[in-house]
């Protein structure tokens, strides 16, 4: 992608611009009245953003974060597509499926009529997707940068057969410290506990995170809340599309195993993703779409 060409075709003066990132990725940086944020090309992802009433962004990133063609980047709001955790018929294919390893496509940028910045991403099905899922598609993701950020993740069948996907908005947030935090709109819910095996499980009150924690909660509210005391703030996050939330925390041995995170990570982020996981399968049928989509806000305490 040529850098200049996106800022001539795309640009938005005073507001948006194209740069080369870390691995000489093209980043989208954004500057409004209501917040910065930057986007990363590859892997379709919001790499960070802070509403300008807020002291601290929003997303965690890793330090030893991957920026390789073929690596995801970890941290931001990754994008699993089109199925999240491991490869559903158990053919050795990555887990969270092809998307948030690939180069997207500048769709369209635009200003709202109250000076909200929109990004649209795109990426369809090629010959070597093919070869990973074999199946048309026309799959597109579109953010709104203002004093919400909102990610819309709209899939389009495009081929002649239908097909079924499990997605996520696999959304890292930055945090003060994991130990007094807590996950709220949650409590009573049955969740899936994969650290345990996939047992099915009822959660008991807010969620707190003193261990490993890999989650899928099953018929979630749409309306969920990272209370965030040493930040002295609130994430409240409110999703479209979804009736399956993942909770995740890879804690102290977890951490300290992968490569691209640091040892002491899991006490800066916390996962909270909205999603179709477990028992929400999209069936999608020729020339149908769905959109997944959250909004999240910052409110300081």
């Amino acid at each position: 992608m040529n850098i200049e060409q996106l800022n001539a075709d795309y640009g938005i003066a005073d507001q948006l611009q194209f740069s080369l990132g870390k691995g000489d990725f093209p980043i989208i940086k954004i500057n409004n009245a209501h917040a910065q944020a930057m986007i990363s090309v590859y892997g379709g992802q919001v790499l960070s953003y802070r509403p300008t009433s807020a002291p601290e962004d929003l997303m965690f990133m890793s330090e030893q974060a991957y920026y390789q063609t073929g690596k995801a980047i970890k941290g931001g709001t990754p994008i699993c597509w089109p199925w999240f955790g491991p490869d559903p018929e158990g053919l050795g294919r990555a887990s969270h499926g092809f998307v948030r390893n690939r180069l997207w496509t500048v769709q369209s940028t635009s200003t709202t009529p109250n000076q909200e910045t929109t990004v649209k991403l795109g990426l369809a099905d090629t010959s070597e997707t093919q070869g990973i899922w074999p199946h048309s598609f026309d799959l597109s993701i579109e953010f709104t940068i203002g004093s919400t950020l909102k990610i819309e993740l709209i899939t389009h069948n495009t081929g002649k057969q239908p097909f079924s996907i499990t997605q996520a908005l696999h959304t890292y947030f930055q945090v003060g410290d994991i130990a007094p935090l807590r996950v709220k709109g949650l409590a009573d819910a049955v969740y899936i506990d994969k650290v345990d095996g996939g047992v099915q499980k009822q959660q008991s009150g807010e969620i707190a995170i003193a261990e490993e924690v890999d989650r899928i909660y099953l018929g979630v509210s749409p309306a969920l809340v990272v209370e965030d005391p040493t930040l002295n703030r609130r994430i409240e996050i409110t999703a479209s599309g979804s009736q399956t939330a993942v909770v995740w925390n890879p804690w102290v041995d977890n951490s300290a195993k992968m490569a691209d995170l640091e040892d002491d990570d899991y006490q800066k982020f916390v996962c909270v993703e909205t999603a179709n996981a477990a028992n929400e399968v999209i069936e999608m049928q020729p020339g149908t779409a769905y959109s997944l989509s959250a909004d999240y806000r910052i409110v300081q305490l």
